[in-house]
This record gives structure tokens, C-alpha cells and sequence, in this order.
């Protein structure tokens, strides 16, 4: 896991071909807007957070965030727990955000 600056994150997102981007946010905060090509698993969901993760491919790099960087911090720590081996939160999460949404 690595905690990563938004410039940090998008020009590691931008040059790897094996990316997912990983939304951990409610579906409240998702539906004020979302980084484009988002997957989306609520952290919140305990159990079912895991049971989500536990389906995702374990080989694929992992470029994850929340509304402030705390849930995604504690969901890499999880995902490399399970064998998850490229995790990356992205630090300031949304409120730092400055690049493209979804609305």
C-alpha cells in the first residue's frame, strides 16, 4: 500500500495499463460525483465490503479513494491483508480533489 499525492496518483493511473480505480465512498457522497471510470464498493457495507473485494482481481493495480483519504487508507490496508499486492490511496481524498467528476 502507498499513500499518494493527487499528482502522485493520477500520473501513476495514467501510465498503468492493469488499473482499476476504486470508489469507497456512500452511495450519498458517490451521488455528488465520481472519478470517471469509478468501480464502486461502500466501505461502510462491513461484510459486504469484503465479500465485494474478495470477487475482484488480485493481479490489477488498485488506485482507491474516499472523501478524505481515511476510509481508502483503512480499505488498502484490508485489500493487502486479503493478497492484494498494488494498493493506492489516494491522500486528501475528494476534498482535495481537483480533477475530473462524474456528476
Amino acid at each position: 500500500m502507498a499513500d499518494l499525492t493527487q499528482d502522485e496518483w493520477v500520473r501513476r493511473l495514467e501510465l498503468d495499463k492493469n488499473a482499476v480505480i476504486l470508489d469507497v465512498r456512500t452511495d450519498a457522497e458517490v451521488e455528488e460525483g465520481y472519478i470517471p471510470g469509478a468501480v464502486h464498493i461502500d466501505f461502510y457495507r462491513g461484510q459486504g465490503f469484503l465479500e465485494e473485494i474478495d470477487k475482484l482481481d488480485k493481479a490489477k493495480n488498485y488506485y482507491i479513494y474516499c472523501r478524505s483519504g481515511n476510509r481508502s487508507g483503512q480499505a488498502c490496508a484490508l485489500m493487502g491483508s486479503r493478497g492484494f499486492g498494488n494498493c493506492f490511496n489516494l491522500m486528501g481524498g475528494m476534498l482535495e480533489w481537483e480533477g475530473e467528476l462524474i456528476d
